[in-house]
Order: C-alpha cells, then structure tokens, then sequence
C-alpha cells in the first residue's frame, strides 16, 4: 500500500469532493453588486458665487437622473462639499475626501484659485480631477498633469472669441475690467491675445468688491468704443446694475464672456443686461438634440431656463458616463481609465465634445447677446460662430511624462 489508511483516504476524497461543490456553487450564484463609483463633488455653494455652483450641481444631476442614476451603467456615490471660495477650506474638504471617503474621483470645480489649491494632493494621490469650469492657463501648458481634464473651455479661451470678434468689428479702443483672481487675469490675457486695438485701461478690482463708481468713473472718463468685463455671478450684478444706473449703456457697448454673463445673472438684473453680449460655447438656444433634452428636462424640474454653469455640470456627467462606460465601471486602473477620459468623444449639450492633447476641450464659439424670446423670457440668443475646434493658447506647452 501507498502507506495513507482508507479512512484518511475517504476522508481526503470528501474533502476534495466538498470543495468542489462549494467552488461550483460560488460560480452559479449571481454576481455581487458592483461597489459603486465615489465622487467628489467640490464647488461653491455659498456667498457670491454660490449659485453658480448650484447650477453646476443641478445640471450634474439632472445628467444622472436621465441616466437611470447611474454613470456607464454603473451605481455611483456622489460626496457633496462646499469649498465657500476659500482654498484653504477647499484643501480640507479634498484631504478628507481622499483619506476618509476613499473618492476614486473628483470634479465640480467652478474657482480656479480653489482648483489650484486641491491639485497637488489630489495628484500626490494620484487621483483624477475633472474640473467642470475652471481651467486655469498654469495647468493648460508647462504644468499639465495626465490626471488632469476640465469639462468646460480653459478660461482665456471665450475671451480670445470676443477679443477676435471687437477685432473684426473695428471697435479698438476698450477698457478691460476683471476681479482680480487667477481666471480674471487669464480672461484678459486671452482678450488682449486677440484683440490688437488700444487697451486705454485696464482695472482688476478685489474679487469680492461691491460698489463700482470708481470703476464707472474711469469708464465715462476714457470714452472708450467698448467695455470688455469679466466679473462673475453676484459682483457681476451689481456691476450691470451700476452701468445701467449710469448710463453709459447707452453710448457704451459693455461685452463679456460666458463666465461674466450667464442666464442666473440676466434674471437679477432684468432689463438692464438688454443688449449685453457675450462670447460662450453654448448657449439654451443651441440647436442640437442633446441640447434639447437637456434644456428641457432642466426647465421641467426648475421652471427655468439652465446657464452654461448647468450645461457645463450636464456635460460633465455625460463625460463621466462615457469613460466609465468604456472601461466597464473599473476606475481604479487608472492608466485605462485616464485614456478613457482622454479618448472619450459623445454629443453633448454643447455639440460634439472631443479633448484636445492636453485634455482641455476643443471648443465652438459664438456670439450671444441678451434678448427676450416669444414667451417674454431673457436669453442668450445665439448670433454669430467666431471660431470652430479652437484650441487654447497654452496646449503646445503641455508634454505629459512617458509612461
């Protein structure tokens, strides 16, 4: 005999028998849930800005309820913080996010000075962002991060579009006026990029100012052919209502780009934003499909027209959706999910969404100006296309590292 008993013989037989029997049973039985997809969800929701970031949420959201609540076909868990426009406030909310909730994703972002102060840990941890407006020119060139992507156009790039169309229209001498923070300055670098008439001033006043007769002042004095301004949600306003007020709305053109004058704006101020224009890469009066959807299910829920923040928040998921869906709800390689992301071309309320190489988007411009449509409502009404798959000026400066 092989020196084992009959009986340790039986016994291992059983044993092997068994074993099988359950790893047969663990194969027809139906598979677990998949563990949902964690993401971040970091804007503003509070102070000034705080409704342009509740209008990048409501847009996130209605996206996913369209979707059936999930994003490629998988469940997610959307984690809510408001960074109150305070980067300090802002790094706490992601360092917890990371180390705490475990996000496998973070996105939403609407300040570029809060983008910029979550970045680093966010890339130490090597987690991927996608910003839903801010595109800060620093991470558009020489410091671009493969984990990197912004779902709108990178912040010059609208208003290059309406430094092109002063340009061709022969209104040369402008007076530029920004809050004075990251994206306000890359806003009238992208202006002065492509506008080659006299800038007669230029005036950045704190992000948080109120009260603009001194900058009105200086307008009136200059008599200027145009105002270009970038002063977004509640400054911006004020600083409508306060032209209006002067009146120099009516020998002064004032121009902005679709972060200085969106639908949530136009209600506050009513009649006095008549007129006004802007440059954007989407409006509720762009004819598409997607787009019809989107404006119509987001007026159903709301009772409202959505701005651009909401289209740019819609677009978002829609990206979201497109890259997990292409790698089957396995975010955490991140070496094919960041291709994805990259790689990923869907219709979207904006038209035909496609990343250029350093992953902001390529974008369609358009004119817009502040009218009011047959049922006596403010839009953006949709003028004329300034550029086509434009680019921004800081793409050929980005070289990712090698894998």
């Amino acid at each position: 005999m092989d020196g084992i008993k009959k009986g340790d013989r039986d016994r291992n037989m059983l044993t092997r028998v068994a074993g099988c029997a359950l790893a047969l049973a663990l194969l027809i039985q139906p598979a677990a849930a998949q563990a949902p997809v964690k993401i971040g969800f970091v804007s503003t929701f509070s102070g000034p800005q705080g409704q342009l970031g509740e209008e990048i949420h409501s847009g996130f959201r209605l996206a996913l309820e369209q979707l059936g609540g999930k994003l490629g076909g998988v469940p997610v868990e959307i984690l809510v913080g408001d960074d109150q426009t305070k980067p300090d406030v802002a790094r706490q909310l992601v360092d917890k996010m990371i180390e705490q909730d475990k996000v496998d994703i973070l996105t939403g972002m609407l300040n570029s000075s809060v983008l910029l102060a979550i970045t680093r840990p966010a890339f130490d941890a090597g987690k991927i962002v996608i910003s839903s407006i801010a595109g800060p020119s620093v991470l558009a060139g020489r410091q671009c991060n493969t984990n990197f992507f912004v779902a709108s156009p990178q912040n010059d790039a609208s208003s290059e579009a309406m430094g092109q169309y002063l340009q061709s229209k022969g209104l040369c001498r402008v007076v530029l006026i920004s809050s004075n923070y990251p994206a306000g300055r890359d806003k009238m670098s992208g202006f002065k990029r492509f506008s080659k008439g006299e800038i007669v001033s230029e005036l950045y006043p704190p992000f948080t100012q109120l009260d603009y007769a001194a900058e009105i002042a200086q307008v009136r004095a200059a008599k200027p052919d145009a105002v270009f301004e970038f002063l977004p949600g509640g400054v911006g306003i004020n600083f409508l209502k306060q032209f209006n007020e002067s009146g120099l709305n009516k020998d002064i053109k004032l121009y902005t780009d679709f972060g200085g004058l969106d639908e949530t704006m136009i209600a506050a101020v009513g009649d006095a934003a008549l007129g006004a224009s802007t440059a954007s890469f989407w409006t509720a009066t762009l004819k598409n499909p997607v787009n019809a959807k989107f404006v119509a299910g987001f007026e159903k829920k709301f009772n409202r027209l959505p701005s651009f923040y909401a289209a740019a928040g819609y677009d978002t998921a829609l990206l979201l959706h497109t890259a997990i869906k292409a790698v089957a709800g396995n975010v955490i390689g991140k070496n094919a999910f960041r291709k994805a992301i990259a790689d990923a071309q869907f219709d979207a309320a904006r038209g035909r969404f496609r990343f250029n190489t350093n992953h902001i988007p390529l974008s369609d411009f358009y004119l817009t100006t502040v009218s009011k449509d047959d049922k006596g409502r403010f839009i953006l009404s949709l003028g004329e296309k300034i550029f086509s798959d434009h680019k921004d000026a800081y793409a050929d400066q980005c070289k990712y590292p090698a894998n």
